[in-house]
This record gives structure tokens, C-alpha cells and sequence, in this order.
């Protein structure tokens, strides 16, 4: 498993009963979590949570606070800066856990001898991009939402990287992808984090299961002769990341070579010394 444990303003303290307890910066917040299937809690903070994420039972949820929590805040992770949001389906507007994924690529990126170019499809808050950008790659940011664009452009600003090279794109990512074709546009990189189940800016309806592979064999069409990597994340239930391993080496590792690896990624709980598995990740590179 790769582990996001580089976190100093981020901790997941624990988790049990199907939630976890997190804190953000100087707040702890507690949400739904359904990997967490065991009953232990170790933390005394479960009944001290500044805000709990209630799911209702006729789908969603909402927050309850009990202290009063600014709109949003910032945490940080080594040189970059997010700002944080409680939102109506339990998210905060950060996967934490993908640290673990900026910190591998942004090493590919330094330690490139020539400049990289990275697409990032479904970019949602720009966690990779912001990632990719201190590392000195130029970026192209695709989300169909586009207040996820705002606010990843946010997240840009703060972590000092708003000036860099960059292009923000609402858009459908297949249409993008295609239309990046047609331009002879290429890039060196790739990072694609796809929702299990999603709805275009025109109501273009996505199923992973159905549009991963599809996607992925288009995403090689635009790929430079000597691509540096391509990365995959998924939090689909029921997906293995043997999937992902085949998804990679059926169409990068056939065209370009390299190396393929895919796993889970986790957060270590700082209550019980255990890690909570928070979806899968696939990765090429070459070697």
C-alpha cells in the first residue's frame, strides 16, 4: 500500500463504526467512511468533533457543528497550500490521501532532464495540479464542474503557483481528450482521477466501468514519443487495482514499454497504529 504519512496539518486520527475522525489544521471533523468496518475507537475525541457529517436516510446528508467553523480554511502539505470547504456530501474538497501520489510524480517531474507537460482529467480541486505545478511541469486542468475550476484555481493562488503555466478548462474530458487529437496537441503525463458515475456539462452520462478503457486508448493517441507517466486513481467499490494494472498494460505498457504498478493507497490512524485504505491507484512510468 503507498501511504499519504508526509501530513503535518492533516491527521486521520481514527476511525471505526463506518466513520472516521479527522483533523483539518487546528478543526477535527468527523465523516462517513465505509472501509472502516471494525468497532474499536481509541480516540477520547469522537464526542469533541468541531462539525459531524450525518448521512439522511433518503440519500445525502448534512453537517452539524458544534463550533463555528470559518466558510473555509487553509491546510498545508510541505510547500502547497489548500483551502478547505465542508460541502453537503461530506467532502472537504481534498483527498488527503493522494499525497502519497503527488509526492511520486513531482519526483518524475524534478528529475526530468527535458520540460514535461501533464494533463489532469476529472482535476476536481487541482490537488495533483497544484502538485504538478511546483514541480515545475506546465499543466492543462480539465473538470466539467466549473466551480471545481474555481476553486482549484484558489488552491493555485495559495500555494504560489497561480502565475505558472497553466490553462483552466470547463469542459467534457472525452471531448476534450478528442479534440486535443484533432489540435496534434501531446503531453508527457497524465493523471486521471474518474468518478465511478458522473454527468458531463451537457449531460453526457459516465460510467467508469463502461468508459475507462475507452478513454484510456484515446488518452494514448495524445501521449509525446517518450512519455515520463500516467496515473490512475479510482475509489470505486468493488474495482481491484489488478484492474488498473491491466487497464495500463494493455495500452501504455503495449505502446511505450515501462513499468506498471498499481496498489491501494491509505492514511495511517495516529489512535490505533493501522491504516485506513482509501481507494486504488495505477501508475506507468517509464523506466
Amino acid at each position: 500500500m503507498w501511504q499519504a504519512d508526509k501530513w503535518k496539518d492533516y491527521e486521520l486520527i481514527d476511525s471505526a463504526d463506518g466513520e472516521k475522525l479527522e483533523r483539518w489544521g487546528k478543526y477535527i471533523l468527523r465523516r462517513p467512511d465505509p472501509q472502516a468496518v471494525w468497532s474499536d475507537k481509541h480516540s477520547k475525541l469522537w464526542d469533541s468533533a468541531d462539525a459531524v457529517y450525518y448521512r439522511s436516510a433518503s440519500g445525502g446528508g448534512h453537517w452539524e457543528y458544534n463550533t463555528r467553523l470559518p466558510q473555509s480554511w487553509s491546510i498545508a502539505f510541505q510547500e502547497l497550500t489548500f483551502n478547505i470547504k465542508p460541502m453537503n456530501f461530506k467532502h472537504t474538497g481534498l483527498f488527503p490521501e493522494q499525497a502519497a501520489n503527488w509526492s511520486w510524480f513531482s519526483n518524475l517531474i524534478k528529475h526530468s532532464a527535458r520540460p514535461i507537460r501533464v494533463l489532469n482529467l476529472f482535476a476536481y480541486t487541482g490537488g495533483a495540479t497544484v502538485a504538478a505545478l511546483n514541480a515545475g511541469a506546465e499543466v492543462v486542468h480539465v473538470d466539467a464542474a466549473k466551480g471545481m475550476v474555481s476553486w482549484a484555481k484558489e488552491n493555485a493562488l495559495s500555494s504560489g503557483v497561480a502565475g505558472a503555466n497553466v490553462r483552466w478548462i470547463v469542459d467534457d474530458v472525452v471531448k476534450f481528450v478528442q479534440r486535443e487529437q484533432r489540435r496534434g496537441k501531446e503531453y508527457d503525463a497524465i493523471i486521471m482521477d474518474p468518478p465511478s458515475y458522473g454527468r458531463g456539462p451537457s449531460g453526457e452520462v459516465w460510467k467508469i466501468e463502461d468508459e475507462l478503457y475507452p478513454l484510456v486508448c484515446e488518452c494514448v493517441k495524445v501521449m509525446s514519443d517518450k512519455p515520463l507517466f500516467f496515473l490512475i486513481n479510482s475509489y470505486t467499490t468493488g474495482f481491484s487495482a489488478s484492474v488498473l494494472t491491466n487497464v495500463l498494460s494493455l495500452t501504455m505498457g503495449k505502446r511505450f514499454g515501462g513499468q506498471v504498478q498499481s496498489d491501494e493507497v491509505g492514511i495511517p490512524m495516529s489512535a490505533k497504529g493501522l491504516t485506513l485504505p482509501c481507494g486504488i491507484s495505477g501508475r506507468w512510468w517509464n523506466k
